[in-house]
C-alpha cells in the first residue's frame, strides 16, 4: 500500500517536471509545514472541541493528515528508507526508553526517571 502511494507520487511529480524540487530538503521542509497546518486546526481547542469536530474541521484535518502522510512518504522514498520499518523500530526504541511498569500513567520523558 505505501509502496503503491510512493510509485504514485513519484509520477505525479515526474508529470509536473517537479523532480527537480523534490530533494529532501525541500520535501521535509514541506512536511513541516502540512503539519503546522494540521496543527492549526486544533490550535485553539480545548481537549473536549479537539475530540469532538465539527464535519468542516474533520474534512480540514483529514486532508491535512493526507498532505503530512504524502511528504513523508516521498521523503522515504526519496532516501530509500521503509516508513514501516522506521516506525516499528522507532517502537522499540520507545518500549526501551519507557518501560511500561516504569512509566504507566506519566507523561514524564524518559530523561526525567530516576535509573
Amino acid at each position: 500500500m505505501i509502496q503503491d502511494i510512493a510509485e504514485e507520487l513519484r509520477e505525479f511529480s515526474a508529470e509536473r517536471e517537479w523532480e527537480q524540487f523534490h530533494t529532501p530538503k525541500n520535501v521535509s521542509m514541506a512536511l513541516s509545514v502540512e503539519a503546522s497546518e494540521l496543527l492549526e486546526i486544533f490550535q485553539w481547542l480545548t481537549p473536549e472541541e479537539s475530540e469532538h469536530l465539527s464535519s468542516e474541521q474533520y474534512i480540514r484535518v483529514a486532508e491535512e493528515i493526507g498532505d503530512v502522510a504524502n511528504y513523508l512518504i516521498r521523503l522515504c522514498d526519496l532516501l530509500d528508507l521503509d516508513l514501516e520499518e522506521c516506525a516499528r523500530k522507532k517502537i522499540d526504541i520507545n518500549r526501551a526508553k519507557y518501560p511500561a511498569e516504569k512509566v504507566r500513567g506519566s507523561s514524564k520523558k524518559y530523561t526525567d526517571y530516576d535509573e
